[in-house]
């Protein structure tokens, strides 16, 4: 049985363009200024992993994955996929729909700036096998109101101490921690990446 939508299908389409692949995670942020200190006080914590496949979209997986867990959501493998299409397929409508859409995603286009051009990357970000990461994230937090929180395992971080759990390294969107209509604590997406080329869920 076909699970709700996570995300709403959205309307229109954009034109093809060679895959590529640009960096998952600045890891280098995690190794200088505030980023280094919240490193060094994080503590470990400890969540499931739930793996999902390396094929191009595995941090829109990851976050599908994520989001399924919070909303009580079944995902069949097929689901996964599609939810995670709809996520980038969102990314690509916020950013490369008009110029008016993209200016409230600032942080994202720098971001983005860095690595390539605006026209160059609205051709690239809807193949299947670019990978998300860094603008993505940026991006999503506001979409979907809600934090996400990117973490390391233990093992990779000097100061943890231990190579079991997991230590925080970035979390977007800490505004949405909690709902201002309700006053209640929205839970986070929680995102392990691996240090390199991959995203796996935690929950």
């Amino acid at each position: 049985v076909r699970s709700n939508p996570l995300f709403a299908r959205l309307a229109g389409s954009f034109a093809d363009a060679p895959a590529h692949a640009q960096p998952l995670f600045d890891l280098a942020r995690a190794t200088k200024g505030k980023v280094k200190e919240r490193v060094n006080k994080a503590k470990v914590e400890y969540f499931g992993v739930v793996r999902v496949r390396g094929d191009g979209r595995c941090m829109f997986r990851a976050m599908a994955v994520g989001l399924a867990h919070i909303t009580n959501t079944m995902l069949t493998s097929s689901s996964e996929e599609h939810e995670a299409d709809q996520l980038r397929l969102a990314v690509a409508e916020s950013m490369c729909r008009t110029a008016e859409k993209r200016r409230k995603f600032q942080d994202a286009e720098t971001a983005i700036s860095f690595e390539m051009p605006m026209a160059t990357y609205c051709k690239r970000i809807l193949q299947p096998t670019f990978w998300g990461g860094e603008p993505e994230l940026l991006v999503l937090c506001h979409l979907l109101r809600r934090p996400i929180v990117v973490y390391l395992p233990a093992a990779k971080v000097r100061s943890a101490g231990t190579n079991n759990g997991f230590v925080a390294i970035q979390t977007y969107g800490g505004e949405y921690a909690v709902s201002k209509k309700t006053g209640k604590e929205r839970k986070p997406v929680r995102l392990l990446f691996n240090g390199d080329n991959h995203y796996d869920a935690l929950i």
